[in-house]
């Protein structure tokens, strides 16, 4: 027999490791649960709801495959060893197949599995299957990663353009093996069930995923370039959670949008052109995780920033994650986050560099806040996410790039529908005072709703200062 063990890749469909192990006779399916592991890394309660919600999709999706799928438990993937070898010989696996994972302790869990399983003589497979290309293969001339995304992104045009990534196909039914799946938990200690009203913004499944990707590719995705920056307009594919679990592969996603596109990526369609460079982005960051480990570590890219005299202020980062910041595109973009497990892209960067240069607080704590309220929550893109916002990451925004909350807020909400969904207690305000309550009430503004915590342009003036005190990588390269 041989085995699948399921990670971040929960679907039938285009499942590398899943056909690969099909093909070699029969299949069962793993997936564990590691609670003490997921508290560690941050995963959100509302994603680890959304996991298991996919695995019951799942389990049913394998079983009419004959496919059986059990669980297990380990407190942390140190355990995952011992765990895996212990239902290999009850099972008399002979091979195990993953789809790769990147980040520090994923590479350090595969290989501590593989040498165990390799000393009881079980052969361990690990496949490409969340990147369009394998880590390292898309280097500079120099034989570095990039650092730069158009320059990353122009390598892989090419690729793209000599050799499409396949989809794979689907496992064929195979003969009742006799071993029972085990029923998924609906529940894990550590992690509360979310609210009713964010599950049902999230339903789980396969089919969910790819109606959603469907329904993007034939109605939304001429028109992404144009409204993707607008929070108050369906203008995104709302796809985020069912990648980062891998309901759907980023394959899928490319073909669907080559099919509106004629099969092109660098020409016609410019809302389909916007959205594979998004999820060229994605890659990206997952190669940035490989080829630059520090950011696994919880380190600056880049390393002149962790001098930076970051604010200890407890009292503006509750405020700041609690929604009352007294700027309402940033507290309702709080908001629509603790209470949905998502929040729009644009308005991540708007909240992210208001934290880093306004508050001038560690981007660290957003990192870590937004982990643990995502329901896409991916350690590569919200980390390159973050990075790039606070100026410290790669192919960042320059540190005097500053985003006014207010420009954005009126640019991109500009008769405040967003800010109004999110924050009633602003209903009554015009288009104009929507933006500034402060500005249009006087002393007061409006009687519930907080004034500013900081003034804008002093901040401002305060993050600029902060950035020009650090050393330039010259300087460090000649004090080492």
């Amino acid at each position: 027999m041989h085995l699948i063990w399921l990670r971040t890749d929960l679907r039938l469909h285009d499942n590398t490791a899943l056909a690969a192990a099909s093909q070699r006779g029969p299949v069962a399916a793993v997936y564990l649960i590691t609670p003490e592991q997921w508290l560690a890394h941050d995963d959100a309660p509302c994603k680890v709801d959304f996991w298991l919600r996919n695995l019951q999709h799942l389990s049913q999706a394998l079983g009419s495959l004959n496919i059986p799928l059990l669980i297990r438990h380990a407190a942390t993937w140190d355990q995952a060893p011992t765990v895996l070898s212990q239902l290999c010989r009850e099972l008399s696996v002979e091979s195990v197949h993953v789809n790769e994972e990147y980040g520090i302790h994923e590479s350090r869990r595969d290989s501590a599995v593989a040498q165990a399983l390799e000393a009881d003589g079980v052969t361990f497979h690990s496949y490409l299957d969340q990147l369009f290309f394998q880590p390292g293969s898309v280097l500079t001339k120099t034989g570095t990663y990039f650092q730069v995304f158009s320059q990353f992104r122009k390598v892989c045009y090419s690729r793209l353009h000599s050799a499409l990534p396949r989809v794979v196909p689907t496992p064929k039914a195979q003969a009742e093996l006799g071993v029972k799946s085990d029923p998924v938990p609906t529940a894990v200690e550590g992690f509360p069930t979310p609210s009713e009203t964010l599950r049902a913004l999230w339903p789980a499944g396969e089919d969910e995923a790819r109606r959603r990707l469907d329904a993007f590719a034939d109605q939304q995705i001429s028109y992404y370039k144009d409204e993707r920056d607008f929070p108050a307009k369906p203008g995104t594919s709302q796809l985020s959670a069912y990648l980062a679990a891998g309901v759907v592969s980023p394959r899928q996603c490319l073909h669907a949008a080559l099919q509106t596109n004629q099969g092109e990526f660098e020409s016609g369609d410019i809302g389909a052109i916007t959205w594979i460079n998004e999820l060229l982005w994605r890659e990206f960051y997952k190669h940035i995780l490989v080829g630059y480990p520090r950011v696994s570590r919880h380190r600056a890219f880049r390393p002149e920033t962790e001098a930076l005299a970051w604010r200890k202020a407890p009292e503006d980062l509750a405020a700041w994650q609690q929604a009352r910041t007294g700027l309402p595109i940033i507290d309702a973009a709080m908001r629509q986050l603790l209470e949905t497990g998502w929040m729009h892209n644009r308005l991540r960067m708007v909240v992210a560099m208001f934290l880093t240069k306004n508050l001038l607080i560690d981007w660290r704590e957003g990192e870590r806040f937004f982990m643990r309220h995502l329901i896409d929550g991916d350690l590569a893109a919200n980390n390159g996410g973050w990075q790039w916002s606070s100026s410290t990451g790669t192919d960042s925004a320059p540190y005097f790039r500053i985003f006014s909350p207010l420009s954005q807020s009126e640019k991109f909400d500009g008769d405040g529908v967003f800010i109004k969904r999110w924050l009633p207690e602003l209903a009554a305000l015009n288009k104009k005072q929507v933006h500034n309550p402060e500005a249009a009430g006087g002393l007061f503004g409006v009687a519930d709703y907080p004034r500013a915590i900081v003034d804008l342009k002093q901040s401002r003036e305060r993050a600029l200062a902060a950035f020009r005190r650090l050393p330039s990588r010259q300087e460090m390269a000649e004090h080492e």
